[in-house]
């Protein structure tokens, strides 16, 4: 993510040592010498971060806040305080400054303190993305790291080829979300999406629920049924959990995606149908096969294009990004307005290690917004697992 800063600071010699730092590090960086200049940045949008000295030639720098607290979008501001300004910064912290930093400037504590108000920035940006009305289906799986770059890169592309696709990840990484937006983004998208929760269905009765069956083929088959297969011709079948179809029905299976033919259960006649196959799975299939317990060549037919999603613990850049879609997210459904969340919060988030990844998030989410009055989301709305020290975290 592109961030930008302003140095407001009336010392040059100042602003030119912190500047030459957050340069090398990749930051695009602005200067002011005074209130007057840091006022004309601030009405141009032309920084995300300001570091804001407190005494300034023609102003008090804290009073640049009310200026910022207009804004569409609020800039994280990190004060830089003499040493007695201490009880001072901490007021200001109360009138929405993000952080400060005590004279002479340490480039370690800099770097720690713009890191997190870069997490902030990415939050923000994705609310008022939102209230653009620029929100896609996706955007709730892809970040902006580069293996979820990739990962929606390739599902593009399977989705326009309409070919076989096998999603593999952990529980509640966004398996099925990706699986959706295969289907939105592909060719089929006016076509059926059909997701099918295989673990839900009784071993006996996944044939007739794939197939379908005539009437009089068992006894209570008093009439004709469609199979899941057949409803989702021209669309998009989506096997949630693949894993857990008994080995009879695979090779049943394996078929219906080979010669894109099947019967009824009880009927003579073939039924040819079109469908794209994506199946997702959070076991290891190669495990299962040299175990016996699922066709390797069922394997190989599925994963034509094989997508993994990272766990939330290995794209923990992500965070912010998502935090701001659930608190949109729940904003219209519970009728809030919650506008963000303090850096605390967002420091006990990233630094949690969510052992139930996005899912679990969405509902951390969800949890503070339901116990929270405020404007922001604050540490105190988060559950005990988080912000207990010994609670899951790195």
């Amino acid at each position: 993510m592109s961030v930008s800063i302003l140095i407001v600071d009336d010392e040059e010699n100042a602003r030119e040592f912190i500047g030459t730092f957050l340069r090398s590090r990749g930051y695009e960086v602005f200067e002011a010498g005074n209130m007057k200049e840091a006022k004309q940045h601030v009405d141009k949008g032309t920084a995300d971060i300001i570091l804001l000295d407190v005494n300034l030639p023609d102003g008090y720098g804290p009073d640049l806040l009310e200026d910022i607290a207009r804004l569409p979008v609020r800039l994280p501001v990190i004060l830089i305080t003499a040493y007695g300004d201490i009880e001072m910064a901490v007021d200001a912290m109360k009138r929405g400054a993000h952080d400060f930093l005590t004279k002479p400037v340490q480039f370690p504590e800099l770097e720690k303190t713009i890191q997190r108000a870069q997490e902030i920035v990415s939050m923000r940006r994705e609310l008022a993305h939102f209230r653009e009305g620029q929100y896609q289906e996706q955007d709730y799986i892809i970040g902006k790291t580069p293996a979820v770059l990739k990962v929606f890169e390739q599902a593009q592309r399977a989705a326009a080829a309409a070919v076989s696709v096998l999603i593999t990840g952990e529980n509640g990484t966004g398996k099925e979300i990706l699986a959706r937006a295969i289907h939105k983004v592909g060719p089929r998208c006016q076509k059926a999406f059909i997701d099918i929760n295989c673990p839900a269905i009784q071993s006996t009765m996944y044939e007739a629920e794939l197939f379908g069956y005539e009437a009089g083929a068992f006894t209570s088959a008093d009439k004709r049924k469609h199979g899941l297969m057949e409803i989702a011709d021209g669309g998009v079948l989506f096997l949630d959990e693949i894993s857990s179809i008994p080995v009879e029905i695979q090779v049943k299976l394996l078929r219906v995606i080979q010669e894109r033919t099947f019967r009824r259960v009880g009927g003579l006649n073939s039924i040819h149908v079109d469908v794209q196959i994506v199946a997702a799975s959070n076991r290891d299939l190669q495990k299962m096969i040299a175990d016996g317990t699922f066709r390797e060549d069922l394997y190989y037919r599925l994963k034509v294009v094989n997508l993994h999603l990272p766990p939330l613990r290995e794209r923990k850049e992500d965070i912010p990004e998502l935090v701001g879609l659930f608190i949109r997210k729940f904003n219209q459904r519970m009728g809030m307005n919650v506008a963000d969340m303090t850096p605390r919060a967002m420091e006990a988030l990233v630094g949690y290690n969510w052992p139930g990844n996005i899912r679990e998030l969405s509902n951390v989410v969800e949890r503070a917004m339901l116990f929270c009055d405020e404007e922001s989301l604050d540490i105190t709305h988060l559950p005990s697992e988080l912000t207990d020290s010994k609670g899951g975290c790195d």
